[in-house]
């Protein structure tokens, strides 16, 4: 059992390192996104000449390829040059961050309070504490990315074990796990509304509760962590530990005891977050709080606390990082922080460049209707296949899985998808809410293995920082185990989920009608 169980190792380690080597030949990832653009012009052009016989579900009329290399869309493209990339949502979201984080890591804070951290928690549970943090973190929206991830790699390598793992263990719960979680978040009552809105094309008064898959997320996120953990310490990890550590590593906390100054920082820091977070609860809990949305919803999109998370993030980094500097003795002057800021934006300067490359990509990926064209040839595909309701929800998830190989925004591709796989499944007698649970394992399971997620270059630059040589093969190899991992385990989890009859979630069913 030993031999064979070292010989599916050592054929998952040759298979892994055979997708690296080929990922590293790629170009430079804002070099392949320049690609990436020309070949969306030029597919544009040769299929605006086609007629498909599909219908825009946005329009209602006939769906039709833009060519981008017109003389309009070309001058227009260049208009909207440079908001395409200052309007780029994960732009601001990680240098506003960034700014909070690089002071909290210049003052000390940061390496203290992990340290700290490390010192109370027993080294095994190290990967189950960051994937569950990792996917605690979605109620922040995109917090995750900016915090936990590269704090993953800094919480191993002061455990002594190889940062990378870290960064893939956090990734996996961040990414992988998007649509894991034990905390209702702005996503819930984002996917409802896109549901109802596809239900209500056959079902004009149908209602759905915005945690119509409470339930099964919660049950996910243990599945999650459990397979997270696994993969990490016997598939990642063993694999990493011939990769040498060549990045900049002077600056990264070491397993050592605390400092009397140290500490002193920690408990006055400590304290002045505690009276934050108190005073963030405080403010929120009553009805006519003004962080509550006009329905008095503090989780939906348009409240003010979920729209304010970025800046909360920021500041919880900031005044705490500032405090521990002055009480631990690290910051002698306003320069320091000007100076912890400065660095975070040298180290964010290659994430620069290729988020310029990836939204003019994103923009006219959008804008030649090419990712609409994939999606409703795709569902037609599925429906004309009548298969039985489990293999159709297989379907559902693999479809959405390919798809968000090409198509990164949640909002965005269910927008579209559910105006289709929705009425289609409700015609089959699939509920809404159970196709919504199919899409989130699909649109999660692939999120961490596609260089045309967004924030896929931000964590190959947190790699970079510990493995110079690290590129788009590196960590899509690192990543492929969680993601089939992911995809098969958790589609058999909600078909099994599905036969025992437990809730979906709040108000929800698994037929229709």
């Amino acid at each position: 059992m030993s031999e064979e169980y070292s010989a599916k190792n050592r054929l998952t380690a040759r298979i892994l390192t055979a997708v690296e080597r080929t990922g590293n030949r790629l170009s430079d990832p804002a070099v392949l996104f320049i690609v990436l653009l020309f070949a969306v012009w030029v597919l544009s052009w040769l299929l605006s000449y086609f007629v498909f016989d599909v219908v825009d579900p946005r329009s209602g009329e006939a769906l039709v390829i833009n060519n981008l290399l017109s003389g309009a869309a070309m001058t227009e493209f260049l208009s909207v040059m440079v908001t395409n990339f200052s309007h780029f949502h994960p732009v601001g979201v990680v240098l506003v961050a960034m700014l909070g984080i690089g002071v909290a890591e210049h003052t000390g804070f940061i390496h203290a309070a992990l340290r700290a951290l490390l010192n109370i928690t027993p080294r095994r549970l190290l990967t189950p504490m960051v994937i569950f943090a990792g996917i605690v973190s979605h109620s922040a929206v995109d917090a995750g990315y900016v915090l936990v991830i590269p704090l993953g790699g800094v919480i191993f390598y002061a455990a002594g074990r190889h940062p990378l793992a870290g960064i893939a263990a956090a990734f996996a719960g961040v990414s992988g796990g998007f649509s894991a979680n034990f905390v209702p978040s702005s996503l819930d009552p984002l996917l409802q509304g896109l549901s109802q809105a596809g239900a209500r094309i056959l079902d004009p008064d149908i209602v759905l509760n915005p945690l119509n898959n409470y339930f099964f997320t919660t049950a996910s996120s243990l599945l999650i962590i459990g397979l997270g953990w696994y993969i990490t310490e016997k598939v990642v990890e063993p694999r990493l530990k011939s990769t040498a550590l060549d990045g900049q590593l002077d600056d990264l906390p070491a397993m050592k005891t605390l400092e009397s100054n140290e500490r002193r920082g920690l408990r006055v820091a400590g304290l002045v977050f505690l009276s934050g977070i108190i005073v963030l609860i405080a403010t929120a809990w009553p009805a006519d709080s003004p962080w509550r949305d006009e329905t008095g919803d503090l989780t939906s999109g348009a409240a003010p606390l979920m729209r304010a998370i970025v800046a909360l993030i920021f500041l919880m980094f900031f005044i705490p990082g500032y405090v521990y500097g002055v009480a631990a003795g690290t910051v002698k002057s306003a320069k320091d922080l000007i100076d912890g800021m400065t660095r975070a934006m040298h180290q964010m300067a290659y994430y620069l460049v290729i988020m310029f490359f990836i939204a003019q990509f994103v923009y006219a990926f959008g804008q030649s209707n090419l990712g609409i064209l994939l999606a409703l040839q795709g569902a037609a595909w599925l429906k004309a296949l009548a298969m039985p309701s489990t293999v159709t929800i297989v379907g559902i998830v693999l479809i959405t899985a390919f798809i968000n190989l090409f198509v990164g925004s949640s909002s965005a591709k269910w927008g579209l998808l559910a105006s289709i796989f929705v009425p289609m499944l409700m015609q089959l007698g699939i509920s809404p809410d159970l196709t919504q649970a199919a899409y989130r394992i699909g649109d999660s399971s692939t999120n961490i293995i596609t260089p045309l997620m967004p924030y896929f270059p931000l964590v190959v630059v947190y790699c970079q920082r510990y493995v110079k040589h690290t590129g788009i093969g590196t960590l899509t190899a690192m990543m492929l185990p969680y993601s089939v991992t992911f995809l098969v385990v958790w589609t058999l989890f909600l078909l099994l989920y599905t036969v025992s009859g437990l809730p979906l979630g709040i108000q929800s069913s698994y037929t229709y009608p």
